[in-house]
């Protein structure tokens, strides 16, 4: 695009009404044509999970195609009954009072008097209630518009064309078994688009990792060309408010190319690629990396320099990872490589480093923080450490020239496993971690990683 970007902050809400500005209906035609709708056949998409970028995603299409009601129908699941504290009612009572737009919308909608009821005591309010009126639990502070709110899973999933999985890695297995049992009688399968990042490592009877897309293909049966990736250098706020973005959808052609199109926006560039393998491993391994890297920028009162030292220790072995996962995967570069800057800058995990780090948040906490979600950092850290532990997976020491499990060459991995899973040390270690007592360039660990010499043929690609 040549010349200036014009970001424009104010969200128009849907109403009915529709013309075809900037092709909008043209690219909802487009999708719809290639996936065989009739005319009187409506596209029905569904967001299952309704965490901030989940959330978001569905408000960014909600925002772009909803007011074309005769043909899409956008719809999200989350599940009933998580109340909101009145700590939490309190701040978002604050946080419509200080948005004119959004104290307009709630009076129009005859909305706002449960919010006072819920800051005085008076009420109960319930994350699903709040997401009808456009307030995600995990992102009270960026309003989003008013979604359609599905709290049945049979109901939101059984005849939909497109899903998006916005549930954390963890809870994605388990909820696409049950999505399975309500597609038994599915004649076409739908398209999935997943936008967790997280793994699971599976050691028996050989180590090998799943990401969220492998098991949604485990749990349900839906062809491998059928699910899709999307991530990039995303923080979910700044993209509902328009900040210029991109991503990349990654997947079999068939689908990435048509998707790629329909969801790209002037401000949220969406580009195409085929190597799934390692954006969904990038999506987890960066979560990992960013609770350390807010470990070191709390631990160094935001020391430039020690955190430009952890991302050349870090990204190291991030590449020298990816190499047990796919034949030939895509670089750290481009889009992977500023995905990891924006999560180790300020993504929820690198948050939750620095919280720890600075005694405000407890290990004993869990992984799941009110008014955050899911820390998908930790479930990461142990799943990469399990797998790469594996003495099957033993690679020459370049200096002992002994074998060695992998993790042994990955000293942040190792210590982040010793503070945050096992406990053995305190959140110091990680900037022992940065002293390479070897005096190694982390060049030499990429090096071996691109050698592909050791790495095993069970972790190359999908099952």
């Amino acid at each position: 695009m040549v010349g200036s970007i014009e970001i424009t902050r104010n969200h128009s809400f849907t109403d009915g009404s529709a013309s075809n500005h900037n092709g909008i209906e043209d690219k909802l035609d487009d999708l719809r044509r290639i996936l065989n709708k009739s005319n009187d056949d409506i596209l029905r998409i569904v967001g299952v999970g309704a965490g901030a970028w989940g959330s978001v995603f569905a408000a960014l299409l909600q925002d772009t195609y909803g007011a074309y009601r005769d043909k899409v129908q956008i719809r999200i699941w989350r599940r009933a009954g998580r109340a909101v504290d009145r700590a939490t009612a309190e701040h978002l009572f604050e946080v419509i009072n200080s948005r004119e737009d959004v104290l307009r919308r709630l009076i129009r909608r005859c909305a706002y008097l449960k919010y006072v009821e819920a800051r005085l005591g008076d009420r109960t309010l319930y994350a699903d209630e709040i997401l009808k009126d456009g307030f995600c639990l995990n992102m009270i502070d960026t309003p989003i518009c008013p979604l359609k709110v599905v709290t049945n899973l049979q109901e939101a999933i059984w005849d939909a064309d497109i899903v998006i999985n916005g549930l954390p890695s963890t809870e994605t297995r388990e909820v696409f078994e049950e999505i399975r049992k309500y597609w038994k009688e599915r004649i076409t399968m739908p398209i999935i688009i997943s936008l967790a990042k997280g793994i699971e490592a599976e050691l028996d009877p050989l180590p090998r990792i799943v990401t969220p897309t492998q098991m949604i293909h485990q749990a349900t049966g839906v062809p491998m060309e059928n699910i899709l990736y999307l991530g990039g250098p995303n923080i979910a706020s700044e993209i509902y408010n328009k900040e210029y973005a991109n991503a990349r959808i990654c997947g079999h052609e068939k689908w990435r190319l048509p998707l790629a199109r329909f969801l790209r926006q002037p401000h949220f560039v969406v580009w195409d690629n085929s190597d799934l393998v390692t954006h969904e491993v990038m999506g987890g391994l960066k979560n990992v990396y960013a609770i350390g890297a807010g470990m070191i920028a709390a631990l160094t009162n935001e020391s430039a320099t020690s955190k430009s030292v952890y991302f050349a220790h870090c990204t190291s072995e991030m590449i020298f990872i990816t190499h047990f996962i796919a034949q030939e995967p895509e670089k750290l570069a481009g889009p992977l490589l500023a995905d990891t800057y924006v999560t180790l800058l300020k993504g929820r995990n690198a948050w939750y480093g620095q919280m720890i780090a600075k005694g405000q948040l407890s290990l004993d906490m869990g992984d799941s923080i009110t008014g955050k979600g899911m820390i998908q950092g930790i479930s990461a850290v142990e799943a990469f450490y399990a797998l790469l532990s594996q003495a099957s997976l033993n690679v020459v020491h370049p200096d002992a020239n002994k074998p060695i499990p992998p993790v042994e060459l990955c000293p942040i991995l190792k210590t982040l496993h010793k503070i945050l899973i096992v406990r053995e040390k305190g959140v110091e270690a990680i900037l022992e971690a940065l002293r390479d007592e070897n005096l190694n360039d982390p060049r030499e660990r990429i090096e071996i990683a691109q050698t592909h010499a050791f790495r095993p043929s069970i972790l190359g690609g999908q099952p």
